[in-house]
């Protein structure tokens, strides 16, 4: 009988089963069959979150504030901030992860703002509310077209409403000289703001008054809607001594004497007719100006109604540097009501060749010129000048 068992107890069967087994094995654990292809997998970054605020759709945002865009997980490569065809500036911080505008939002104004970071884009739309009251600039001296003004002409800017907010609208207020010197402003009253410099301006140069109110908040819910530029021109340096005592004025232009004048004064006999000594300004010019007694009526003694040519005013008191043709009396007695007579030629010189903000020191009586008396201002040392400034702590 013939065997046909396959497992034959052969030492060479053995031995070849084993090596089979072995092979398949090894070729399931770990060896990739020829043609056979290998998966692999990578992460795929996040791209960075971009925000920006005031964000989109925005309404009734507030002006003053600014606009502020930041990246997370990754840096700015650009933002653009755009309004009524302009675009505003702005700063990135040194790791490019936050933009800040340099300037305040307008009121009622639209804004678009767009920014990449990577592969990441945000954009913003939106509208700044409208301020319930606007703060306005109504006037400013000097502010006369082609018009020079003497070495102590102040800046006198007068507001449509009051301020409580003082110290942001002075921050927007700037004064720049061609040839500086230090200055402040003082408050006069909630809508009236004067800046002196503490020495005369220096003659022959044009200081520049700027008002960038555009977007500062001035109160509640006022706001300033536009900014404001001036140009002053600093003519000769003209400055008029007068002693009363001696009965003279004497003018010197840029250092020189160019006029003598024998004067008369106030005659003294009540304050109201004491010429007030102190450093006066010339404020205004008229040819002829109308006098008229202050309290007082026809039949006083001392009642007057007159006209008097080529007259320059120096106070709000009623003080003129003007002619008079009581020549007897000029340089020897003081016979006035106060004002400052002069020979009529050598008026109609003053007259013609005074700018606003000259100088006119007047020594000699014991009435002292108030510093808020018509022009006054430099009455007033500078050190107590800037304790008017709302910018100066209050001690």
């Amino acid at each position: 009988m013939t065997n046909t068992t396959p497992w034959r107890k052969t030492a060479t069967g053995v031995a070849l089963l084993a090596a089979a087994t072995l092979t398949a094995s090894c070729s399931a654990a770990g060896d990739t069959l020829p043609g056979a292809s290998q998966a692999t997998t990578s992460a795929t970054p996040e791209p960075p979150t971009i925000t920006i605020t005031p964000a989109q759709g925005s309404t009734k945002v507030n002006p003053g504030k600014r606009v502020v865009v930041t990246a997370d997980g990754g840096t700015l490569d650009e933002v653009t901030v755009e309004t009524g065809g302009q675009e505003l500036d702005g700063t990135f911080n040194d790791a490019r992860t936050k933009w800040v505008s340099r300037t305040p939002l307008k009121p009622a104004t639209d804004y678009n703002v767009t920014a990449t970071a990577g592969a990441a884009t945000a954009a913003s739309a939106f509208t700044t509310r409208k301020p319930q009251r606007v703060l306005e600039i109504t006037d400013v001296t000097p502010n006369i077209k082609g018009e020079k003004v003497g070495v102590g002409m102040p800046i006198m800017v007068r507001f449509n409403q009051p301020i409580a907010n003082k110290a942001a609208v002075e921050r927007a207020l700037h004064v720049e000289a061609e040839k500086p010197v230090d200055g402040a402003w003082r408050w006069i009253d909630d809508s009236y703001a004067i800046y002196r410099p503490a020495k005369y301006w220096a003659p022959h140069q044009t200081v520049t008054f700027t008002a960038a109110l555009e977007g500062v908040r001035a109160g509640k819910n006022m706001w300033g809607m536009k900014n404001y530029d001036y140009k002053i021109n600093i003519g000769d340096k003209m400055v008029s001594k007068i002693n009363i005592a001696k009965h003279v004025m004497y003018v010197y232009r840029n250092g020189k004497r160019v006029q003598t004048m024998a004067i008369s004064a106030g005659k003294a006999t009540t304050r109201e007719y004491t010429t007030t000594s102190g450093i006066h300004l010339t404020m205004e010019r008229a040819n002829p100006v109308r006098m008229i007694s202050p309290g007082r009526e026809k039949g006083d003694p001392e009642y007057y109604d007159v006209m008097i040519d080529h007259a320059v005013r120096i106070s709000s008191s009623g003080e003129y540097i003007h002619a008079k043709d009581n020549i007897w009396a000029q340089g020897r007695q003081n016979v006035s009501h106060g004002c400052i007579n002069a020979r009529p030629d050598q008026a109609k010189w003053y007259y013609d060749n005074s700018q606003r903000g000259d100088i006119v020191d007047i020594t000699g009586t014991d009435r002292q010129l108030e510093w808020n008396n018509g022009w006054g201002f430099w009455q007033m040392s500078f050190k107590e000048w800037k304790k008017g400034s709302a910018l100066v702590k209050k001690s």
